[in-house]
């Protein structure tokens, strides 16, 4: 087995990644991640509310993604502020 450079390879997966970023849209290829997580907030809202209409299932689990989104949000600002660092401004 020959050896491996992790360096090449981290350098070959970049190269990789780039090339297929350029060949196609990113919302094609995110598309499969953002619906599971989406499912995951679909499912609860299921769980706790079963046979709700489409449309109120998807601004229901829309709120808890805001919610979830909200509190890691949260969660960075006190590690930040813990420890010493400023918050990020976009």
């Amino acid at each position: 087995m020959r050896d491996v450079d992790r360096a090449d390879m981290a350098a070959r997966g970049k190269i990789g990644g780039y090339a297929r970023a350029a060949k196609y849209p990113a919302e094609e290829l995110t598309a499969a991640a953002r619906a599971a997580f989406m499912g995951r907030f679909l499912r609860e809202v299921e769980e706790r509310n079963p046979g709700l209409p489409d449309g109120e299932r998807q601004r229901r689990a829309k709120a808890l993604l805001n919610g979830y989104m909200a509190q890691l949000a949260r969660a960075s600002a006190l590690a930040r502020r813990k420890n010493g660092r400023k918050a990020v401004r976009s």
